[in-house]
């Protein structure tokens, strides 16, 4: 699953880092070696 849109935000389930999407791409968010989990969107 990759960043669909402005807004959404994703956590890290491994150190906490989140993160809010200012501009959609499409790729994927991938921190501490893992993909970041979507808790909300916009």
């Amino acid at each position: 699953m990759g960043v669909s849109a402005k807004g959404e935000r994703y956590l890290c389930e491994i150190c906490g880092n989140e993160v809010i999407v200012e501009e959609a791409g499409g790729g994927t968010l991938v921190c501490c070696g893992q993909e970041m989990t979507l808790i909300s969107e916009e």
